[in-house]
């Protein structure tokens, strides 16, 4: 019995790490329509995107019934609790990398504009690296990795000024549709960096035990 229990929660252990594959996935797609603006490509990843949810529903429902089945104590239970909360996370990512690429019918209004694209192709690509820095702290249970996520990341600030700044300058009729529609692109940029920064702080919880880290998840 014992020997099956531990194989279900390696099973989570390894759908967790499909599910965030599969969220990957959807942030390519939405740095290729950042970039082209391809109306094809962000189809394809409100499709991806229902697939997340489904898998989001199924493992949650799996942790519950684990927690219902086995009543895990110490470790298997910190495990247990933290997988719904990077399942929440991930799912999270998802949504906002859809938000994202909703945005393509704006693309030709953005891409008028190299300053403002430059700069949101810069927190595109740190949003993203962030996030795939929080997979490999899942994946290893890296406490280096988790630790440095849970800091923060905070270059993001600064290119929300320099955005800011862009948008500031901005005239003409297009400037509030130009402006809203890179503020809400620059705003889940920031948000995706901060999920994974959150999942680096639940990790370095997993890893250690420590309650104290979990001040850490609070944004």
């Amino acid at each position: 019995m014992r020997q099956t229990y531990t194989a279900e929660l390696e099973q989570l252990r390894l759908q967790v790490e499909v599910m965030g594959v599969r969220v990957d996935e959807n942030l390519e797609r939405m740095r290729e329509v950042l970039r082209t603006g391809d109306e094809r490509v962000a189809a394809h990843g409100v499709n991806a995107d229902d697939d997340i949810d489904a898998m989001n529903v199924s493992l949650t429902e799996r942790c519950y019934h684990v927690l219902r089945r086995e009543h895990p104590v110490a470790s298997d239970l910190r495990f247990v609790v933290s997988v719904i909360r990077i399942l929440t996370e991930l799912e999270r990512v998802g949504d906002l990398a859809l938000r994202v690429m909703k945005l393509a019918p704006e693309h030709a209004r953005l891409s008028a504009h190299p300053a403002i694209m430059d700069i949101l192709a810069v927190m595109a690509d740190q949003a993203i690296e962030a996030y795939r820095l929080a997979l490999r702290a899942w994946a290893t249970e890296d406490l280096a990795i988790a630790t440095e996520l849970a800091a923060g990341n905070t270059s993001m600030g600064m290119y929300r000024e320099r955005l800011t700044a862009e948008l500031l300058e901005l005239r003409g009729a297009d400037a509030v549709p130009l402006a809203l529609a890179a503020t809400a692109a620059a705003q889940a940029f920031d948000r995706i960096a901060d999920h994974a920064s959150i999942m680096g702080a639940r990790m370095r919880y997993l890893i250690t035990g420590d309650p104290d880290h979990l001040a850490a998840e609070v944004r």
